[in-house]
């Protein structure tokens, strides 16, 4: 059977491959944006995982639930709470910072991170490279605690019996870098005491340990201390805010006998960088109707809590400011992670 002769297809100009190169390209282009506004658009269709950097019990941790609470009816999607606790904070932190940039993974920082990022030389994250910020949503002040046993009624009564006695007088934390030990530190450098450093995997540990009277001192998120404060369990002693605090009018603050002295701490949520930035912005407008519902704020106000509402670009702006202040602090007091 004949058959027809082969043809060669016919050749194509170099305008019309140049103009096939350039569709192929912005097809690709496409393609590969899909995905991420798909992404944002539907953000989120799955449950979030919220970690907060400190043990059950803590205060990051009880402040962690009432905002998981919150973001869940807002976003409609499950928003579970998981512990990451140790090395003040830096566990969770850097856990964090390896995970997919999807915004399904959200970390609560703290003042602990800012403070963390000078203290520990070897860390396997940047606190401003490997994370965006999304808000910062709380801040606090700290109370100066003793277990009734020891018999100190007051700040003043803590500096002359640490002075009277060195090293006979303890004081717990939630771990080296944790915010409870940059309290007593700051504390102990300012004043020259000898008092013995007792750390725990945690703030809620250590709580439990003073209240066991297994620890005397220990510098306490307020949101824990109140209750065991108002049934005296324990001694409140003296604040950390600048000023005192107006529902607290009786407590003292630290400056009333250390001038100068104030240390408080903030929460606020970031993501790991590479996070879609309309993600980011869904997750931002999300804490701020959350902490700003009347019954969240309500609860977060009874636990001794002041709601702010940064944007993200206050919220980097701030966190820059941060980490250069404790590096100052650590320097100026010489703090050192042994």
């Amino acid at each position: 059977m004949a058959t027809e002769p082969h043809k060669s297809a016919p050749k194509k100009s170099n305008a019309t491959l140049n103009r096939c190169r350039t569709i192929a390209a912005c097809l690709g282009a496409l393609a590969l944006a899909v995905p991420r506004d798909g992404l944002a658009q539907a953000y989120p269709d799955r449950a979030i995982s919220y970690i907060v950097p400190s043990s059950p019990g803590s205060s990051p941790d009880i402040v962690g639930r009432i905002v998981a609470e919150a973001l869940a009816k807002i976003l409609g999607q499950p928003v579970v709470v998981l512990n990451r606790a140790g090395a003040g904070g830096t566990i969770a932190a850097a856990a964090v910072a390896r995970v997919a940039p999807d915004g399904y993974t959200v970390l609560q920082a703290n003042a602990n991170h800012s403070f963390s990022q000078t203290l520990y030389k070897n860390l396997n994250y940047d606190l401003e490279k490997d994370f965006i910020p999304v808000g910062r949503f709380a801040s606090a002040f700290y109370i100066f605690l003793a277990h009734p046993k020891v018999s100190i009624r007051s700040l003043k009564e803590l500096i002359e019996r640490a002075k009277a006695h060195p090293g006979k007088l303890n004081y717990a934390s939630g771990g080296i870098g944790a915010a409870t030990f940059i309290v007593t530190e700051v504390l102990k450098a300012q004043a020259q005491l000898d008092i013995v450093h007792v750390p725990y995997n945690g703030g809620g540990p250590a709580l439990a340990s003073i209240l066991a009277g297994v620890t005397d001192i220990y510098g306490s998120p307020y949101t824990t201390a109140k209750p065991f404060v108002d049934e005296g369990k324990l001694v409140g002693l003296a604040v950390t805010s600048a000023q005192r605090i107006p529902y607290l009018p009786e407590m003292p603050t630290v400056a009333e006998t250390m001038p100068g002295y104030e240390v408080t701490t903030w929460h606020g949520l970031v993501l790991p960088a590479g996070t879609p930035v309309a993600v980011r912005d869904k997750l931002q407008s999300a804490i701020t109707q959350a902490v700003n519902a009347p019954e969240t704020k309500k609860r977060l106000e009874e636990l001794g809590y002041l709601v702010l509402s940064d944007t993200p670009r206050q919220f980097a702006d701030f966190l820059h400011e941060d980490v250069k202040s404790m590096a100052r602090l650590i320097n100026e007091y010489n703090l050192k992670p042994e």
